[in-house]
């Protein structure tokens, strides 16, 4: 299918674009040409002034529409996330199965890999984040502590062998798994620092051995406490790797986020660690066996009081990074797109408008409603 979608802003990785079309054919943008060099007798899409960009690519996803893929670690399940995702702008994900038994692991590596290998999902969920087990007991936030331990030979075996599926896994850098950095890395996966609450010297030296990302930063790692103790948050900002950061408004004030933005410019990522409450109305969920009540848009622990995950969706932080944090429209949806693509490394083919690249794309408006998504150049319109 051929067709040309005009009368929009578009916003390419470097440019704002006016009186320009996107053109797709065959699921990938073939070009971007000013409208008045379009063919008379292409199939026109007319967007009324919308704003159209790459669609987001959420890098740590829990859950989303009512559903969570630790609870119900199914295709089906990622299926629902999808379809829940593109409502909110966002084409591509991270499916993330937070820390649990080694045989839970290898069920969701086994899903992902059934998934990634039916052609009809290509470009959506990307791979797998597993988020621990090889966490730090201090830094745990709602993972499980029975079941957060040390590497066995097994395991480091089972993961390097199905780094083709396994994109990303946050490990504690003082944890024993961290000794093997860079075998994870080597068999493809991305090391990320999380969930940890090591020295700043201990996270240095693991981003030194290959560590190439950090897991929402500010939340559950040892923070700047002094002139003297800078962390893993310390560490992390004074480092080149790429970090995510939720822009709810919760998990991490404003006034932090404007620091990050600052500091880490191109290397700072939005992601959600969004949950079944993310694009549903229910008032509570399981997160592996803990009751998380959602009420105003937060999550918590019903027994404690502590965070239990997001409810934020791409766009909602698109708009907050705007209306809160004083990012600029045009870096703000970098932050959604380009630049996590660039982490995983997909930016060739994902991540910004450019001829040969997917046609994943969104359409919002100006009170940043998402009208439209396209997913391998097919076109979904939205109420």
């Amino acid at each position: 299918m051929r067709y040309a979608l005009t009368n929009g802003v578009v916003y390419s990785a470097d440019k704002v674009l006016y009186q320009h079309a996107v053109v797709v054919n065959d699921g990938l943008i073939e070009a971007v040409v000013a409208q008045s060099d379009l063919p008379q007798e292409i199939e026109r899409v007319d967007l009324n002034g919308k704003n159209l960009t790459a669609g987001f690519i959420d890098l740590q996803l829990n859950g989303a529409g009512g559903v969570m893929f630790n609870l119900d670690t199914t295709i089906e399940t990622l299926h629902t996330m999808q379809q829940t995702n593109m409502r909110y702008g966002c084409t591509s994900y991270l499916p993330t199965f937070i820390t649990a038994p080694d045989e839970g692991m290898k069920s969701a590596v086994a899903v992902m890999r059934e998934y990634l290998q039916d052609s009809k999902n290509a470009n959506q969920a990307l791979g797998l984040h597993l988020e621990g087990p090889y966490l730090s007991l201090e830094k745990k936030g709602v993972h499980r502590p029975q079941y957060i331990r040390q590497i066995s030979p097994e395991m480091v075996d089972f993961l390097c062998a199905n780094g083709d599926v396994i994109t990303k896994l946050t490990i504690a850098a003082e944890n024993e798994a961290a000794n093997y950095i860079k075998q994870f890395s080597d068999s493809g996966i991305l090391v990320s620092l999380g969930h940890s609450n090591a020295t700043y010297e201990v996270a240095k030296q693991r981003i030194r051995d290959g560590i190439g990302f950090a897991t929402h930063l500010h939340n559950a790692m040892s923070p700047i406490s002094s002139g003297r103790d800078m962390g893993v948050v310390g560490a992390v900002l004074d480092s080149d790797i790429y970090t995510g950061i939720i822009v709810d408004g919760l998990h991490v004030t404003w006034s932090n986020i404007r620091f990050a933005k600052q500091i880490k410019g191109k290397k700072l990522v939005v992601v959600t660690d969004a949950t079944a409450a993310a694009g549903s109305d229910i008032e509570w969920f399981d997160f592996v066996g803990t009751k998380v009540i959602v009420k105003d848009g937060k999550c918590y622990e019903e027994k404690t009081g502590s965070l239990g995950g997001s409810a934020i969706t791409m766009i909602e932080s698109v708009q907050n990074l705007v209306e809160q944090v004083g990012i600029e429209l045009p870096e703000a949806l970098r932050m959604c797109s380009l630049y996590p693509a660039r982490a995983i490394g997909v930016d060739r083919t994902l991540g910004s408008i450019a001829a040969g690249k997917v046609a994943n794309l969104t359409v919002f408006d100006h009170n940043f409603k998402v009208t439209a998504t396209a997913v391998n150049g097919v076109l979904q319109h939205y109420a």
